[in-house]
């Protein structure tokens, strides 16, 4: 299995969108500063949204037109509008 998932940086309030076939492992990378793309703004990365794919081109795929259409990361950030005002509430962004 393949996951496309989108990370929220809660002290930079900027997104990440990748794959992986290992949830955890990266998560742990991204947290660590072992990614290459995020690992000046490591620490602060939650796990926001994940979608489950079998074959890892069609997790690639969708990661590509993700990065590269804003349009598609607009819509999945109204797909899940009330979990992020719930994350910027309990980290204390809300209270701005």
């Amino acid at each position: 299995m393949y996951f496309l998932y989108l990370l929220y940086n809660i002290e930079t309030e900027k997104y990440y969108v990748g794959f992986t076939s290992n949830i955890n492992k990266r998560l742990k990378e991204h947290q660590s500063g072992l990614n290459q793309s995020t690992k000046y703004k490591c620490c602060a990365w939650k796990l926001i949204y994940t979608e489950i794919y079998k074959a890892k081109q069609d997790a690639i795929i969708r990661e590509n037109k993700l990065k590269a259409h804003g349009s598609g990361l607009v819509e999945i950030k109204k797909r899940i509008l009330h979990s992020l005002k719930l994350i910027k509430l309990k980290t204390g962004e809300g209270k701005r």
